[in-house]
């Protein structure tokens, strides 16, 4: 009786684990993804305008800093407010 119990135990046991929803690489690493990328492109941003403040660098290429990390901001917070708008849009959906 004790055998037939365990058989049971460890075949529900597998069968939950087979039927349980396996977990995917989702919006969370995309964000950090993301996240990580832009927080990479405004320091390296950074440095090249403390290089042009000082001399070390040419101004071609603190423009082409400044316009680039504007982007960068301009795309980071469009992508919030689409997140922001998408949430919303579920908030308003009938229960």
């Amino acid at each position: 009786m004790d055998v037939k119990t365990s058989f049971v135990s460890q075949a529900y046991a597998n069968a939950r684990t087979a039927a349980a929803p396996q977990p995917k690489a989702g919006a969370a690493e995309g964000f950090a993804k993301l996240a990580g990328n832009f927080m990479g492109a405004l320091q390296d941003h950074e440095a090249t305008a403390r290089a042009a403040m000082t001399g070390g660098a040419d101004p071609h290429a603190l423009v082409q800093a400044l316009a680039s990390s504007q982007l960068a901001v301009e795309t980071v917070a469009t992508v919030r407010d689409r997140v922001v708008e998408a949430y919303q849009e579920i908030l308003r959906m009938p229960v």
